[in-house]
């Protein structure tokens, strides 16, 4: 039998939430990349959050106050209790976002569906354009866990002493600092390309498989622990904005139970445009 993931409630499969879609206490909840996408589709009953207006304050170019976190759930029909079910685009880049927010502001009932939105359209799964009508419940702000997310100071503290596993999971030419973002994307958001010093790069996209669902135990140990990146370490993942590093992140904490790891969302629009600090080509 494969070994089972460190914490194997993290993930849940489409026939889990197939089975739950009338559950109370759980809510479906669909964040993803092309915002557009929810509109078009979605699984019945799902809600969704818009991952830039719903989950970010860009006046202060930061996560959303725990208050304004709560009163968002509220309005959503999430109380302290909900189980809340994340599914999204992109093998569930921005879900995997969703999820690290909710933990970070205190909700701890979070799963992510595996295999995300492409899987249950390949199966053939039932969808709408119909949104819920939920009632408003009350959810009370938590405290952060400072512990799951580094900032710049701790990034420059890490590089300068050398004994954090740090881990870049953008695409090898962001490493190489041959382009900024993605391909495809817009060409901004840092003032040089690169990488942190001593950072190894994993892209992130390496931890799933082509159907978008989570690799193995054994395959997932190989992949991180070849490059570096073991449990013994305290392990800070960052790409451009903090998206894909979630994905990392979940991987690393939920799935292979690592205990000290950290998403650094400012990533490398902050990072790469930080006076005098280090970076590698």
């Amino acid at each position: 039998m494969p070994e089972a993931y460190a914490n194997p409630s993290a993930v849940v499969e489409t026939s889990w939430v197939a089975e739950h879609l009338n559950d109370p206490a759980i809510v479906i909840a669909e964040v993803d990349e092309d915002t557009s996408l929810y509109a078009q589709s979605h699984i019945p009953g799902a809600t969704t959050f818009d991952w830039w207006k719903d989950l970010e304050d860009d006046l202060r170019r930061d996560v959303i106050t725990g208050e304004a976190f709560a009163r968002r759930l509220g309005q959503a029909g999430i109380g302290d209790g909900t189980t809340v079910v994340f599914y999204g685009d992109k093998n569930n880049w921005f879900a995997t976002y969703a999820y690290w927010l909710f933990r970070y502001n205190g909700h701890d009932s979070v799963r992510i569906m595996n295999g995300g939105r492409a899987k249950w359209l390949a199966e053939g799964r039932p969808v709408t354009t119909e949104a819920p009508a939920r009632p408003a419940r009350t959810h009370r702000p938590g405290d952060p866990r400072p512990e799951i997310r580094a900032l710049r100071d701790q990034v420059l503290a890490a590089a300068a002493a050398g004994r954090t596993a740090l881990v870049d999971v953008r695409s090898p030419r962001e490493y190489a600092g041959e382009i900024i973002a993605p391909d495809g994307y817009p060409q901004e958001g840092a003032q040089r390309g690169g990488h942190v010093p001593g950072a190894a790069n994993i892209p992130w996209a390496s931890a799933v498989r082509e159907d978008g669902t989570f690799k193995s135990v054994e395959e997932l140990k190989a992949l991180y622990g070849g490059k570096g990146i073991t449990p013994d370490r305290e392990v800070i993942a960052y790409c451009r904005i903090g998206e894909r590093s979630s994905h990392t992140w979940f991987v690393l904490t939920e799935l292979l139970g690592y205990p000290n790891v950290k998403n650094y969302d400012g990533s490398w629009t902050e990072y790469g445009s930080i006076v005098g600090a280090p970076i590698e080509r």
